[in-house]
């Protein structure tokens, strides 16, 4: 996949920005001072596990991972794209659904059953780490409903923060279009000229004195895949929910509000997330039209 160097580039591909030479500073955060994790400078990330948090229980489309697109079960189609990114050493599905973990087995897939009171899919891709038996540098949280996942995104958060040793975490953007610039349901990023995040928002940002959407202006839409330095991820589920997390509602939030550096990379996505079973329609027509099986 071709590499350019601007937020703005045109053409096809990932946009990877490279790492300043800064070094993480000693600060406090809910009760853990981050110079306790090991040196970035002296701990080279090497392995990756790539993990699906996947549950059954949903207030929109109860039992999502299971349904099925053109024949296969979300959940397979997800793995198998994650199981085509080659800088993943290791992929499992992280459930607490005996139906779930059934289904995903059949197929071939490792599974670690993770408990029910896990508030969302980072507190599940820890206990799941937790439990692997093995450890790796850097675990990748991979949206199980996102069937079209392309490999390359994986690949490029994983080398995201194996370049960036300043950063703890890694996520994507893809561009928005300026009339969705102001739809809550798509989280917004601003990214500084070494493409470290700055913030995410519900709202439109940057924000302007006309007060609307500016047609020439490249607006960032955040892609759900995030990726964490393995030693990171142990104490972030552990941290207080921060002011602006909640505010917004972005869990993303919590790592720049307690100072930590996260590393962006944008790529050329069209984001095909799944939330109502009326999306399962648009997915196959998508598919079809591509002659995907």
């Amino acid at each position: 996949m071709k590499l350019n160097s601007q937020v703005g580039g045109g053409g096809g591909g990932l946009v990877e920005w490279l790492p300043t030479l800064a070094a993480v500073s000693a600060v406090f955060t809910a009760g853990y001072v981050i110079s306790r994790l090991p040196s970035p400078f002296t701990r080279k990330r090497c392995s990756a596990v790539g993990i699906i948090p996947a549950r059954y229980a949903s207030s929109r489309f109860e039992g999502k991972p299971l349904a099925l697109i053109l024949g296969k079960p979300m959940i397979q189609r997800t793995w198998e794209q994650a199981k085509l990114a080659t800088d993943l050493d290791h992929v499992v599905v992280a459930t607490d659904d005996d139906r779930i973990a059934e289904c995903c087995r059949g197929f071939g897939a490792e599974v670690i059953m993770t408990s029910e009171t896990c508030a969302n899919g980072t507190e599940r891709c820890y206990e799941a780490v937790t439990k692997l038996g093995r450890k790796f540098d850097l675990v990748v949280n991979i949206q199980g409903d996102e069937p079209l996942i392309d490999p390359e995104i994986i690949n490029g958060v994983v080398q995201a923060l194996k370049t960036s040793s300043d950063a703890m975490f890694s996520t994507a953007v893809t561009s928005l279009k300026p009339e969705h610039a102001s739809d809550p349901n798509r989280v917004k990023c601003i990214v500084d000229q070494q493409g470290y995040a700055i913030y995410f928002s519900r709202g439109m940002i940057p924000y302007n004195k006309k007060t609307v959407a500016n047609p020439d202006f490249p607006y960032l839409l955040h892609l759900g895949i995030q990726c964490y330095d393995a030693n990171f991820l142990a104490i972030y589920p552990q941290m207080t929910p921060t002011p602006l997390q909640l505010e917004e509602d972005l869990e993303q939030l919590k790592v720049l509000e307690n100072g930590f550096k996260m590393k962006i990379i944008k790529v050329d996505h069209d984001a095909h997330g799944v939330d109502t079973p009326s999306d399962i329609e648009s997915i196959e027509a998508l598919m079809r039209s591509r002659h995907l099986k």
